[in-house]
């Protein structure tokens, strides 16, 4: 475990079945840590509620920073904020195991639990896929909005009857015979 990971320890061993609060905050260095080109600055602030009782613990996120980007469009850095909320479970069992995305097994003796690479992917998750500095995301959005069509029944009827070939129009008489015409 590194220096700048085991600021994210968490002691577990020997809590009471109750509520703790924990606050944690992070720089570039945290960032730098885990050696990925998804996220290289930045800063936050990481309030993590955990909820413990005798089979597991429940553990609430709530993270607001900066992230430093570069758009992808101009390649100028620009500073996107972050505001997310997470929850994350570890169960108590007799071994480690990752069951899901968001439930962990842990053994029953666990002394300490590193929250670290929880923040740094719940982070990373809820940044955008398209980085457009923002000074682009309007036009990304009119651009979008050139693109809608109507999709009123009134609208595509009337397109679907100016574009059948007259060729065609006797077949759909028969198949959609007038009020007495048989």
């Amino acid at each position: 475990m590194s220096k700048v990971t085991s600021k994210y320890d968490i002691h577990i061993q020997g809590l009471e079945n109750k509520r703790y609060t924990y606050e944690f905050e992070g720089g570039n260095e945290f960032f730098e840590f885990f050696e990925q080109d998804i996220i290289t600055s930045g800063h936050f602030k990481a309030n993590v509620v955990i909820d413990k009782n005798s089979a597991l613990l429940q553990l609430f996120f709530d993270i607001e920073g900066i992230i430093e980007m570069t758009c992808d469009r101009c390649l100028e850095p620009f500073e996107e904020p972050v505001h997310l909320k997470e929850k994350y479970i570890y169960k108590f069992g007799d071994r480690h195991e990752e069951i899901t995305d968001e439930i962990e097994m842990i053994p029953q003796n666990t002394a300490t639990i590193n929250i670290a690479q929880h923040i740094y992917d719940f982070i990373g998750v809820s940044l955008p896929m398209k980085k457009l500095h923002p000074r682009f995301r309007n036009e990304e959005e009119d651009e979008d909005d050139k693109f809608i069509y109507s999709t009123e029944e009134g609208d595509l009827e009337e397109e679907k009857e100016e574009t059948i070939d007259p060729r065609w129009a006797a077949l759909l008489s028969l198949k959609n015979p007038k009020d007495g015409q048989n």
